[in-house]
């Protein structure tokens, strides 16, 4: 809450379009944005289904309702993000779970959260590694077929497998080629 003081002008008489001033000191709560699960929806491009899913999950344990419609504040927002990634990284719903109740436990949890983050980080390293191979190898074909369409044939890059090819496209080739 922030304490305001302020000079509000009151109006007096309409008539004569002439105001009193007087001191406020107020306390005004700090607005908070809320938002629907359909401008939630949208803004993630997740389905409304999937948001109350994870809700019934218990994934949003502080979510306000009002008049039993959820509102979806900052904080929601932040926590979704968090759970994306966590779901792109390969992490299940119960995992997920468990790390929103670490969060809500405090800090005696933070060994545990950074855990689950390095066992994340390392199953992304390992899957982009996996892509960069299979880049390299969609990479080697689309200079392989663009040479057999010059050539009209494949026999020339034939006689160049499979280690005389030109070095960049060797690399790529290596690369998709390894064990």
């Amino acid at each position: 809450m922030n304490n305001v003081t302020d000079t509000v002008k009151t109006p007096v008489s309409r008539e004569k379009n002439t105001y009193e001033k007087i001191e406020t000191p107020e306390k005004i709560p700090a607005l908070e944005s809320t938002y629907t699960i359909g401008r939630i929806s949208e803004m993630f491009h997740i389905p409304i289904s999937t948001l109350r899913y994870y809700d019934s999950e218990g994934l949003f344990p502080d979510i306000r309702r009002d008049g039993g419609i959820r509102k979806f504040t900052d904080r929601e927002i932040e926590q979704l993000h968090v759970i994306e990634c966590l779901k792109k990284s390969g992490l299940e719903i119960k995992s997920i779970k468990q790390f929103m109740e670490w969060c809500s436990e405090g800090s005696s949890t933070y060994g545990l959260r950074r855990e689950l983050f390095l066992r994340q980080k390392e199953a992304v390293e390992a899957e982009i590694s996996r892509l960069e191979k299979t880049l390299d190898m969609i990479r080697y074909k689309c200079w392989y077929y663009g040479q057999a369409i010059k050539d009209g044939n494949e026999d020339r890059i034939s006689e160049m497998l499979p280690d005389k090819l030109p070095e960049e496209i060797q690399a790529l080739y290596d690369h998709a080629h390894e064990e």
